[in-house]
């Protein structure tokens, strides 16, 4: 049976609770957020990627793409750490590119591009639209706050029909720096002229979350793949697995 914001929030509340671990007190209640800034994958569905991988190699596609995204990460934890920053459209071709030779797969330069470009085209999860523009409606600042490059959430936004929902795209490349590396997340205090307390932050990854909850972000995993919690010592405020339940957590509560 459907429940309504309040019970949402109350139950959430409670799920919150369960969540935190130990010195992760919470940074914000819901009704106090004015801006949220949302990782790419909260809005765009990566799984047709996997889909592509497959269709061009058969039988090797979902392994090319599960060591393809991981090392996708992988690279940008590693060069934040080394201080040798690339943006991530070169980390994700040089990930592509590792992940080719770890299967042996022969890559020939056509199928590298569609697998590419397929970054460039990311359709909106279903539930994305219509929970944006009723966060957008309310008043909420709305931005990405992502390891994309300003060009590939251009392409993307364009591609999934939300021009004009979102502000000035707050990527990494600002800093050089990616998630989970504090100066990424401060880039939504810059950006949005914000306390952080007044900013939710929207993760799709757990590790994502945790590293926003140690920032200092009210924050909520949108959890879609349901996915275990990290044991990373941190974790967010309540989770869900729905742009809807974002909207929920950080709206204020009707009366």
């Amino acid at each position: 049976m459907p429940i309504n914001r309040r019970e949402f929030l109350t139950v959430t509340g409670c799920v919150a609770a369960g969540m935190l671990l130990s010195g992760a007190a919470s940074s914000g209640v819901p009704g106090s957020v004015k801006a949220v800034g949302f990782d790419g994958f909260t809005v765009f569905d990566p799984r047709p990627i996997t889909a592509l991988a497959e269709a061009l190699f058969p039988g090797q596609g979902q392994a090319l793409a599960q060591t393809w995204r991981t090392r996708q990460f992988e690279y940008t934890w590693l060069r934040t750490l080394m201080g040798n920053y690339a943006d991530f459209w070169q980390v994700t071709s040089e990930a592509l590119e590792f992940a080719a030779r770890q299967h042996q797969v022969e890559m020939s330069g056509e199928k590298r591009d569609r697998l590419l470009q397929s970054f460039l085209m990311l359709e909106a999860w279903p539930d994305a639209k219509g929970a944006l523009l009723e966060m957008k409606a309310a008043g909420l600042r709305l931005a990405f706050l992502s390891n994309f490059t300003a060009a590939m959430l251009d392409a993307c936004v364009k591609h999934a029909g939300l021009d004009g929902v979102f502000e000035e795209h707050l990527s990494t490349d600002r800093v050089r720096a990616f998630k989970p590396d504090p100066r990424a997340y401060q880039m939504g205090v810059t950006g949005f002229g914000l306390p952080r307390e007044q900013i939710a932050f929207a993760a799709f990854g757990g590790w994502d979350a945790a590293g926003a909850k140690a920032f200092g972000y009210p924050t909520f995993w949108v959890n879609r793949l349901q996915v275990p919690l990290e044991n990373l010592g941190m974790a967010a405020d309540a989770g869900g697995t729905s742009l809807q339940e974002l909207a929920a957590f950080v709206l204020p509560v009707s009366v």
